[in-house]
């Protein structure tokens, strides 16, 4: 079905604090060069990306520079080897942390991190700086939780799912009323639930449980038209099945308009239950919607046949079946695309019976 999943939060941005800006040394020089290179990561252990790292000789002066990747590692080569001031600094390239006699040696790597969660970087901090650390931690540790929630939920989700898909009703509406509970503001979960009442016939639950999935999508930031057109198909079909033909339509009509890349889709299953509930003009008028959709597939042609040919009428004269415009051109197209079709022979017993030419053999087509 294309339904989404729920979406991770991302952990709260990484705050980075200034810092004391700490005494500068001088430079040794040598020939040969080296290299150095480390981790950053700031106060509340996330990695700070896209920033410089400077050596200098006097703590202000870069004579080389580096940024970090995005894990926060940053590396560099070319080195005068020497003993250096190595700083890190922030996103407006002011110092957060610094090293003294940092030794450059001809052919080796040195390895110099900035680990802001060292105790004795934090309590250089201020108050209010402490404060907000505090509150970053506290943030973060919701959020850590909240993914390991949604990871289960995800999990959940496929196996509702599956459920579904194997008419395992019952054992996907528990799941799925257990993870409404545990995230209410997960349409998804309610989409899920609602197709798993609509399988135990607990229609007016199913109807609650799809019109929350659709309120809650619809007032997202970014609606996902899988899910709209999932809830609304399904909504269609519970209504439909109730005798609540207009409701239906409109349901329908919503998820065509929500998920056009499945219009077609979406106009066929009406005329399907609008058909299996005997409503003729509604089942033509879905199935012409249908055709409009996608000319090339077969089952709507014969709907409105069927549903037309409801509406004919008996010659007196001849006791031959006058059916309306359209019913035999529906059977006709039908066949056409459909020759071995499962609903072939009463297509051409229908023809049949209205005196119509049924052609002896059709192109081949795709099978219904």
């Amino acid at each position: 079905m294309g339904r989404n999943t729920i979406h991770k939060m991302k952990i709260w941005p990484a705050l980075l604090l200034s810092a004391l800006l700490l005494p500068a040394t001088s430079l040794l020089r040598a020939q040969d060069t080296g290299k150095v290179h480390g981790h950053a990561q700031d106060p509340s252990g996330a990695a700070i990306a896209s920033v410089n790292v400077q050596l200098s000789t006097d703590g202000q002066n870069a004579k080389y520079t580096f940024t970090t990747d995005a894990n926060g590692d940053y590396k560099g080569d070319g080195i005068a080897p020497g003993t250096y001031v190595l700083t890190l600094m922030n996103a407006q390239n002011k110092p957060v942390d610094q090293f003294r006699d940092v030794k450059i040696v001809s052919g080796n790597d040195t390895l110099q991190d900035f680990d802001l969660t060292r105790p004795e970087y934090i309590s250089k901090l201020s108050p209010e700086q402490k404060k907000q650390l505090e509150e970053v931690k506290s943030k973060n540790a919701e959020v850590v939780k909240e993914n390991v929630v949604i990871k289960n939920l995800n999990a959940d989700l496929l196996k509702a799912r599956q459920d579904n898909k194997d008419k395992n009703y019952a054992d996907a509406e528990t799941l799925m009323n257990r993870d409404a509970q545990a995230k209410p503001d997960a349409s998804v979960i309610w989409v899920e639930l609602g197709i798993a009442q609509k399988g135990l016939k607990k229609y007016d639950d199913a109807v609650t449980s799809l019109k929350k999935a659709v309120e809650l999508e619809s007032a997202s930031k970014k609606p996902s038209p899988d899910v709209l057109g999932a809830a609304n198909d399904a909504l269609g079909e519970v209504l439909a099945t109730q005798g609540k033909v207009a409701e239906a339509q409109a349901a329908y009509e919503a998820a065509a308009q929500a998920d056009p890349k499945s219009t077609f889709m979406h106009y066929e299953n009406e005329a399907i239950m609008m058909d299996r509930n005997s409503q003729i003009d509604a089942t033509v008028a879905a199935a012409d919607k249908a055709i409009a959709a996608d000319p090339t597939k077969p089952i709507p042609y014969y709907l409105k046949g069927k549903a037309l040919i409801n509406k004919a009428t008996v010659d007196p004269k001849t006791g031959k079946i006058v059916a309306p415009p359209g019913c035999a051109e529906a059977y006709q197209k039908y066949l056409e695309l459909a020759p071995d079709g499962p609903f072939s022979a009463d297509a051409k017993s229908v023809l049949a019976e209205m005196g119509s030419t049924v052609k002896s053999t059709y192109k081949a087509g795709k099978k219904s």
